[in-house]
């Protein structure tokens, strides 16, 4: 294997000697149940797909894309024409610059996660690298297609599990966009998706990144998002999550360096019996550092839960730093279920932070606007609940991602209104 991944896979190996699985009495699970995975019967995918794998898969030619099927990167269903020279775009067993190789190596798994992030490590087939390289601007976004195509029946206790793993090192100066999308698993099929993506960012580097989880009901979907922020670069997230029995997302930004922006917008709907978690952390450790969280929940189901735990850390030589934290949930039926933490650690004196937090149904004063004004109380209701998530989609850059989303939204919000109105 190549240095960064065998790498990768010793650290990972020692780390598991030391970690134990989670439960709901370790503080960053207590309101994250992961006995769905735990006690299924656990089927690593240790095959790469077969060409009869590949009707499933959708094509899309809008963008520049790879596609990622049950963790494997296959090349005849990516389209990566139009890259900037000097650009990488593949698997890391397959580059031959050792120029990189050498850069690669010196970020891999500097960052220690938790159980599944190790497991991520020992597991992942192969790393997936996006490069670019220094000044270097890629006007279009990387399109990367996540799919899962192996899975058991509902009733099974059969879990197959992939391990996908994506490393980015956007250079000094450097600009790109991704838009991750991982789908997949007609109906309610039960798999297990555990994938990791880690991004430095160099210096004065801008890096724009839009996540869309809409996988089947059935999967249980975690994900670790590792960044780290060189000095006045920029990272934006746009998040939209509405798929996966269990779906939990480990966010992890640092900022490294000063004059750094960090803008994240996500928005979970749980309209199903399901739970959507995120668990977010930023560090910030140099002077004149900017944040900005804004979290949105819906929940739509007696059943139906949404777990939000945000640590924004701002360290003793963060002076002059601005950091905003807020999130809102909406509580849609009762016995719906949302637990969150808003959390600032502020050491720095100098200093403009703020958080907070708000949980409620709809306003009757809202509906009450609609309704003399001749709008029936259903078509009312969902334009609320619609627009509640639009502020989050809204600042999705890219017009096509934005579109599917909303047509999501709306396709999901119909029985829910309908059965609330």
């Amino acid at each position: 294997a190549p240095l960064p991944l065998q790498k990768l896979r010793d650290s990972s190996s020692e780390t598991l000697l030391s970690l134990s699985w989670p439960t709901r009495k370790d503080e960053p699970y207590r309101f994250t149940d992961t006995s769905y995975i735990k006690s299924s019967e656990i089927q690593p995918i240790t095959n790469p797909p077969q060409e009869s794998d590949f009707s499933s898969v959708s094509e899309d030619t809008h963008l520049p894309n790879i596609t990622i099927i049950d963790g494997y990167l296959v090349e005849t269903l990516s389209g990566l024409s139009g890259l900037p020279e000097g650009v990488y775009v593949g698997s890391l067993s397959k580059l031959s610059s050792e120029g990189i190789l050498k850069r690669l190596s010196e970020f891999v798994s500097n960052v220690e996660g938790d159980l599944f992030w190790s497991l991520n490590g020992v597991g992942a087939p192969d790393l997936i690298v996006v490069y670019v390289p220094e000044g270097c601007r890629v006007n279009a976004p990387l399109n990367l297609r996540y799919c899962s195509v192996k899975g058991s029946d509902v009733g099974s206790n059969t879990l197959p599990v992939s391990n996908p793993r994506v490393l980015m090192l956007v250079e000094k100066g450097g600009e790109v966009g991704i838009v991750e999308e991982f789908v997949g698993g007609d109906g309610n099929k039960c798999y297990w998706t555990n994938s990791v993506l880690e991004v430095i960012i160099g210096e004065g580097a801008t890096f724009s990144h839009s996540y869309v989880q809409t996988q089947s009901l059935g999967a249980a979907h975690i994900k670790w998002t590792s960044i780290r922020q060189e000095s006045a670069s920029t990272y934006k997230l746009v998040e939209f999550s509405s798929g996966g029995k269990l779906s939990r997302h480990n966010l992890h930004v640092q900022q490294v360096g000063p004059d750094t922006v960090t803008e994240l917008s996500t928005l979970h709907l749980s309209i199903n019996d399901q739970t959507q978690d995120l668990h977010s952390s930023l560090i910030l450790d140099h002077p004149r550092g900017y944040t900005n969280q804004l979290h949105k929940c819906i929940v739509g189901h007696p059943r139906g839960q949404a777990v939000f735990d945000g640590n924004v850390r701002v360290n003793r030589y963060a002076q002059q730093t601005d950091a905003g934290q807020l999130t809102r949930s909406l509580l849609l039926v009762p016995q719906a279920t949302v637990n969150v933490k808003p959390n600032l650690q502020i050491i720095a004196d100098d200093v403009k932070c703020s958080h907070g937090a708000a949980i409620s149904d709809l306003e009757e004063d809202q509906l009450f606007y609609f309704q003399a004004r001749g709008i029936d109380l259903e078509t009312a209701r969902k334009a609320l609940i619609y627009s509640f998530g639009a502020e989050v989609i809204d600042r999705i850059p890219f017009a096509y991602v934005r579109e599917k989303a909303k047509s999501h939204i709306a396709e999901l919000l119909v029985p829910t209104v309908k059965s609330i109105a």
